[in-house]
């Protein structure tokens, strides 16, 4: 996966780097390029995993898939924080409230 993918997983690795030893401001960029990252992750677990599904050893699949998560996570220890929300003016992006029903 990562030989055949060097150059984004290379362009990751620095953004991951930079993003590990001070996130601040690097939220955005690091999305961007993680979201490039996790589809090839994706990719490879579900290659990896699909004929495990299939077979007699299918209750093998999800603990292999775990630790297929478990050496990305070895390689890029930050992989958790793509998709993280950056805040602006102490309120998060994207949210919503609902409503509190009053039933008396």
């Amino acid at each position: 996966m990562l030989d055949e993918n060097v150059q984004i997983f290379g362009e990751f690795r620095k953004i991951h780097d930079k993003y590990s030893l001070s996130p601040n401001g690097l939220q955005e960029e690091f999305n961007k390029k993680g979201g490039d990252v996790l589809e090839i992750i994706r990719e490879y677990e579900n290659k990896l995993c699909a004929n495990t599904e299939r077979g007699m050893y299918n209750k093998f699949s999800g603990g292999l898939a775990q630790k297929f998560q478990d050496e990305i996570r070895k390689v890029f220890p930050m992989i958790d924080h793509i998709g993280l929300i950056d805040k602006k003016d102490n309120k998060p992006i994207n949210t919503f409230f609902i409503k509190k029903i009053n039933l008396s």
